[in-house]
């Protein structure tokens, strides 16, 4: 299905660090020049998501995530029974990048968590950089993330796309869905019937690099492109 003229919402899906893949989507996006109302991201696509919300053409999220190795964004940390890791890291450099708060963005976004119980839940509002690193923190490998005291972790272990909270923020409205090929989480069982529906493949990603990223933004923007009608 190719989208018409109108603006529709945008969803990013989890991905092991599928930061390429979701960069190459955008790219297509841009190049086709629909227009996106609201954007909504979990795990790697909260953290792509957030930045392209913010302003960040898809050309300069490539750039600055191609800038440093994964594990440049993580730290050891001593309380090793609620993750060997810290995302303290990314959280400095989103601070940087980031506004801080929801309400400051151009367009609505909201980032797919899971608090306790392992309910899925979008965070629209708030402090932006604490929601979207709670998103990237995987259970089991990092700690996770406090926002007004509560514990927040990666949201794709639940919900990969958080389709069914979209609607409940956003109500049923035209929206495209890029959809990463799954290395870890879960997919619920829901209807994408009339949803745009791009696919990539796996990241080949891993915390030590992110692979050739001109690369893995080529297969993704290629392969939306198709779909978009956008020429590459």
């Amino acid at each position: 299905m190719t989208p018409g003229p109108g603006a529709h919402d945008l969803l990013l899906s989890s991905g092991f660090l599928a930061f390429a893949r979701h960069v190459g989507a955008l790219a297509a996006i841009e190049d086709a020049g629909v227009p996106i109302d609201a954007v909504v991201g979990t795990s790697s696509g909260a953290l792509i998501g957030a930045l392209w919300a913010a302003g960040m053409p898809a050309a300069e999220i490539a750039a600055a995530l191609a800038e440093k190795p994964p594990y440049a964004f993580f730290s050891m940390q001593p309380r090793l029974w609620e993750g060997a890791l810290s995302l303290a890291p990314l959280l400095r450099w989103l601070t940087d990048r980031l506004p801080a708060t929801f309400a400051d963005l151009p367009r609505p976004f909201a980032a797919g968590v899971i608090g306790p119980g392992r309910v899925p839940r979008l965070f629209p509002e708030g402090n932006l950089p604490r929601a979207v690193v709670a998103s990237c923190a995987i259970p089991g490998v990092f700690l996770p993330i406090d926002i007004e005291g509560v514990s927040y972790r990666d949201g794709g272990v639940a919900d990969r796309l958080m389709f069914e909270p979209w609607v409940a923020w956003r109500g049923r409205r035209p929206v495209i869905a890029h959809v990463v090929d799954r290395s870890a989480g879960h997919d619920p069982n829901v209807d994408l019937a009339g949803v745009t529906v791009l696919r990539s493949p796996k990241s080949g990603a891993s915390f030590f690099s992110l692979g050739n990223v001109e690369e893995g933004v080529a297969v993704s923007r290629r392969a939306a492109a198709g779909v978009l009608g956008a020429e590459v």
